[in-house]
């Protein structure tokens, strides 16, 4: 089945990025709903929306780092499957929700939910796919998390316009429930990742997998080599260590690793992505645009990077590599907060016309590069350079603690800090990104593109903590995890 099966298998997981961007999108929306508001007694920057975004958040966060006990213990599948049922239970509290508590609750069940499935189906996703598509396939999570965000935003759209009445958030909120049956039933048809089966010892079942995702009717040999790789690096590591927690700090390459991830999930949060997607509306409202202009721009605003990202994992990510974008993407949004910036300082009061469409436009430009760089390389990355003892555990953790614990803090203060530093906000994003993130990727992170999962342990020094290989080239220059690869691909003749 090959190809198809693969991207076919990336796209229906990445159902539960849906339920990521929808989740998180969706109360974009319901906050800008009057009845909402009123419901509540609150105002769209007031504390106690901060608060139903941050438990969110703070929800994922533990919810993340559970899926480091699951996804070894039960699998990758069952775990993506346990993600959506909690979603469900989630999305039934909110809908239903007859006050402020309850509302929380759902929201708590829902970010846990969501920190699940954000961490899980990365790792799915990547141990599934062929290398030389693997930012297709994982890049396909950050796509389905823009269409759940387009998908939340104009649902909420056509809810806003139902007479003012509650149906215009709690619709809404209600509706994510149905990806959530879709995904817990649908996942059953689906095989297991074959790095969890070989890691359980189910081989046999871990090479039919194998077999069901790559073979192209050519490249038998290939997967022989794959299967063997896999099996003989997963045997290294288990005779070297056990499994846990403690490790990961302990083993001074995997620490490297684990920081990596950790690092790409904190530079993601600190592009100020979440904070323009959760608070765009008020900040619309800041640039004069309000009386329901500012909901259809929000949903024109999430429209244009989940199209600006399926242009580049199809035609781009896998040739261009991961750094470059990350680099590219770095500069690109410092230069647009900055330009958003000043625009707001001299418009200050929302009346200049000119200046707050060109305010929309920076927005809308630093979705489009957060797109083309961080928003699919995040998930990328992070599960590229975790090695396999460590896999589900560092991503728990780089997801849970990297992401969802940095979005808690910035859900929480950036309502406080749109109202009381109003354009001077957007600078604290500016100075993080020029005085840590553009250094640390440029100096520290590694180009794994189109390398082996099993590879990848070269770049970072060795194989599986084994002995260092005598021509093993350091630095910037080619290293043997590459030329394995090329080497491969030329005696299976597999062009995948």
């Amino acid at each position: 089945m090959g190809k198809i099966f693969n991207v076919s298998l990336a796209v229906f997981a990445a159902t539960g990025s849906f339920l990521f961007g929808y989740d998180a999108g969706v109360m974009t929306d319901v906050i800008g709903s009057p009845n909402f508001l009123t419901y509540f007694n609150t105002t769209n920057t007031s504390a106690i929306i901060g608060a139903i975004n941050s438990t969110f958040n703070g929800g994922a966060v533990f919810g993340a780092l559970m899926g480091g006990f699951t996804m070894d213990r039960f699998g990758r599948k069952m775990t993506i499957q346990i993600g959506a049922l909690i979603c469900m239970v989630g999305a039934i509290l909110q809908s239903a929700a007859v006050n402020l508590a309850m509302m929380l609750v759902g929201r708590i069940l829902a970010g846990w939910a969501v920190g699940l499935l954000s961490m899980s189906v990365p790792v799915y996703q990547s141990e599934c796919a062929h290398p030389k598509i693997r930012g297709l396939i994982v890049g396909m999570a950050q796509q389905m998390i823009g269409v759940g965000f387009i998908v939340s935003t104009w649902v909420g759209y056509g809810a806003h316009h139902h007479d003012q009445s509650q149906f215009q958030w709690r619709f809404p909120l209600a509706f994510q429930a149905v990806p959530c049956i879709i995904l817990v039933v649908g996942m059953l048809f689906f095989p297991e990742s074959p790095r969890h089966l070989l890691a359980t010892d189910r081989e046999d079942e871990g090479m039919r997998v194998l077999k069901k995702l790559h073979y192209n009717g050519s490249n038998g040999e290939w997967i022989e080599q794959e299967f063997n790789d896999i099996k003989q690096t997963i045997a290294a590591e288990k005779a070297i260590t056990v499994p846990g927690w403690r490790v990961m700090f302990t083993v001074p390459q995997w620490r490297t690793r684990l920081m990596h991830g950790v690092a790409v999930q904190v530079f993601t949060q600190l592009s100020g992505i979440n904070v323009i997607g959760y608070y765009q509306v008020p900040m619309y409202n800041a640039l004069g645009f309000t009386n329901g202009k500012d909901i259809l721009i929000s949903g024109i605003y999430n429209c244009v990077g989940p199209l600006a990202n399926l242009i580049f994992i199809v035609f781009l990510l896998d040739r261009v590599g991961r750094r470059k974008p990350l680099l590219f993407g770095t500069v690109g949004i410092i230069l647009a907060l900055i330009c958003e910036g000043v625009l707001n300082s001299l418009n200050e009061n929302g009346t200049k016309r000119g200046l707050s469409i060109g305010g929309v436009f920076f927005l809308f430009l630093v979705s489009v590069i957060f797109s083309v760089s961080f928003g699919p390389i995040s998930w990328v990355y992070m599960s590229e350079v975790m090695p396999m003892q460590i896999r589900a555990r560092g991503n728990a953790f780089a997801t849970g603690i990297g992401n969802w614990l940095v979005a808690t803090l910035f859900a929480q203060v950036s309502p406080i800090g749109l109202d009381k530093l109003g354009y001077k906000f957007y600078f604290v994003f500016v100075a993080f990104n020029v005085v840590v993130t553009l250094p640390v990727i440029f100096f520290f992170f590694k180009e794994t593109n189109q390398v082996s999962l099993e590879d990848i342990d070269l770049l970072f020094g060795e194989r599986a903590l084994g002995t260092l290989p005598e021509d093993l080239h350091k630095g910037g220059e080619a290293h043997p995890g590459l030329a394995e690869v090329e080497a491969r691909e030329e005696v299976s003749g597999n062009e995948y």
